[in-house]
């Protein structure tokens, strides 16, 4: 009884470890989501003002 509970703490301190991880994926996706969008939006505006 006492090796299961002590596998159910780890694993959930592993679990609690890597969800910031998984987070920080998809943040880093959003900004350079972010970005490319700022991007696109300049050279649009660029290619509409030049002569």
């Amino acid at each position: 009884m006492r090796t299961r509970t002590t596998l159910l703490a780890f694993i959930l301190l592993a679990l609690l470890g890597v969800t910031p991880l998984l987070q920080a994926c998809h943040t880093v996706a959003g900004a350079g989501q972010d970005i490319s969008s700022t991007g696109r939006s300049i050279e649009k505006s660029a290619d509409r003002h030049t002569p």
